[in-house]
């Protein structure tokens, strides 16, 4: 490698290497909020916290490391326009086409730890982080088998088991939920089931009533039935699922069969864009890189800054995201269109090979002519 190549890739990856850790703090400190709450709400301890931010850092990394790959090359881009590095290069012979080498290179290296993150970290996170759900939601499930005991699985939610029998027939069952402003229903029943299912697990109550109060109008209402099923599910999470797409490895990507499609409740032509996308998201980091570098290149140096060139980038970054999400929608519903994901990608080079050659054209150096030759 040339000492110009490894001058600007030490500067891309160092200012890479900082913007990555700013990005992946914001994004993990403002998911940490979130999760912070809902976990410590239902009464889970520290150490689940810990061990589900942990587990979410994967796919966090993933979502920033393009992003982190764009800045560094629009700042170091920036940085030698502004110090006229790159116009007394360009003066030494040096064309737009050779000064992107180590942006391409610099890119590379971010697209190969997306590939190890894409294809080994984030599906084995997305699955042990599944397991911990599924266990966590068992655990509240059991939790809620007590008799003789008032419980509040949920923000007004009031349960009760009068007497669980050997065989898990739960007897004089009394639920309230007070979630809505609107009303409040009271339910009481003879004897209830719970029941596992893919959606969560189902409160099946059997010989019962239903009192709805209307707190608008103060009218009480009740409603008799022989069997009402109550959705558990949105209070506690699924049960004893199936995997999930991003959960499955690349080679069982690669041979699908019916068993794991009807596993995943997915399709052919989810699957095929979820293994292209596992390659396009890697290479898409040299993709964001080159934009970043193409669309100053292209500007040159100026004395009023290349804010505008800085403005052209992002634009053309958003425009290439809105496209590639608009094509994820079609390439999901066939499995013929699954190369569609690739067109965002192919079209991110392109629009960067065009400016690049733009920039060529424009910063073309002119021989200098001979002095006494008559030439103006």
């Amino acid at each position: 490698m040339a000492r110009l190549d490894r001058y600007i890739l030490s500067q891309l990856l160092r200012v890479f290497a900082f913007f990555s850790l700013v990005l992946i703090s914001v994004y993990w400190v403002n998911r940490a909020a979130r999760l912070f709450d809902q976990l410590i709400s239902d009464g889970q301890p520290l150490l689940v916290f810990l061990e589900f931010t942990a587990l979410s850092l994967p796919m966090l990394i993933r979502t920033v490391l393009p992003v982190a790959a764009f800045v560094a090359t629009v700042y170091v881009t920036q940085s030698l326009l502004r110090s006229n590095e790159i116009t007394v290069l360009q003066a030494a012979g040096l064309s737009p086409y050779r000064l992107a080498r180590p942006v391409i290179l610099f890119g590379l290296i971010v697209a190969g730890f997306l590939l190890v993150l894409m294809h080994f970290l984030v599906p084995a996170a997305y699955a042990q982080l599944s397991q911990r759900q599924n266990e966590i939601a068992q655990n509240i499930t059991t939790g809620l088998l007590q008799q003789g005991v008032f419980q509040h699985p949920g923000g007004g939610l009031t349960f009760f088991i009068s007497e669980i029998t050997q065989d898990g027939v739960l007897r004089g069952i009394y639920l309230s939920d007070t979630r809505s402003l609107s009303q409040r229903i009271d339910y009481t029943a003879s004897s209830a089931l719970i029941v596992p299912e893919a959606s969560g697990p189902k409160l099946v109550m059997i010989d019962g009533f239903a009192q709805i109060y209307d707190n608008r109008t103060g009218r009480l209402s009740t409603t008799t039935f022989a069997d009402f099923t109550y959705d558990l599910g949105a209070l506690i999470g699924p049960i004893g699922r199936g995997r999930s797409v991003q959960e499955l490895s690349t080679l069982e990507l690669l041979r699908p069969d019916p068993a794991l499609i009807l596993e995943t409740r997915s399709s052919d032509a989810q699957m095929r864009f979820e293994l292209v996308s596992r390659f396009v998201d890697a290479f898409a980091a040299v993709a964001t890189a080159l934009i970043g570098y193409a669309a100053l290149i292209a500007g040159g140096f100026s004395r009023l800054g290349v804010w505008r060139e800085v403005v052209l980038a992002v634009a053309l970054l958003a425009l290439m995201q809105t496209f590639a999400n608009v094509l994820a929608g079609e390439a999901m519903r066939s499995v013929a269109l699954s190369w569609l994901g690739l067109v965002p990608l192919a079209a991110s080079f392109a629009v960067a090979w065009l400016l690049i050659r733009h920039a060529a054209r424009m910063r073309r150096v002119r021989p200098v002519p001979l002095s006494g030759s008559g030439a103006p």
